[in-house]
């Protein structure tokens, strides 16, 4: 996590990096679960990625807690489906390895926007990418349990605040 990266929480509040490590300190002290994923969403001549940090489980705990944060970057770059995803895997695992570091013992896991329907673009990428994650030394779930990614980041991806 990066001390000068904007994360909002779900609901809308800006935070800084010592807000959301002392949430997730707090978290795991109860036995809560850390979920990591990324999404983006191609508008206009932009390219928009979201991470969320999603807090669920904890002792006590009803519903869940979550931060995001948002960026824009040029539509040219990130045109190709491949690219793109490979983008937000590499956002997913940045962002968990940044918390694996401050907190080694926590129950961490990556959701990777990626699936293998019917319809599912991103098929033929399944096998890269999950080892991606699992060789960075994370568990990763894929659509349809990648909730993380395909509702808490999609949604950020294409809401603009």
């Amino acid at each position: 996590m990066n001390k000068n990266t904007k994360w909002i929480s779900g609901s809308g509040d800006t935070h800084n990096f010592t807000h959301i490590d002392k949430c997730i300190r707090e978290h795991v002290d109860l036995g809560g679960q850390i979920f990591v994923g990324s999404d983006s969403f191609l508008t206009g001549d932009e390219c928009v990625f979201a991470t969320a940090i999603c807090l669920h489980g904890a002792t006590g705990q009803s519903g869940g807690k979550y931060f995001f944060n948002r960026t824009r970057k040029s539509r040219k770059k990130f045109s190709e489906l491949l690219v793109r995803i490979l983008r937000e895997v590499q956002d997913s695992i940045d962002i968990a390895l940044t918390i694996a570091e401050k907190f080694p013992n926590a129950p961490l896991e990556i959701h990777l926007d990626i699936g293998t329907g019917k319809n599912n673009k991103t098929g033929k990428f399944v096998n890269m990418l999950t080892a991606y994650a699992k060789n960075s030394g994370f568990t990763c779930k894929i659509k349809p349990h990648a909730w993380a990614s395909a509702s808490v980041a999609d949604r950020h991806s294409k809401k603009y605040l």
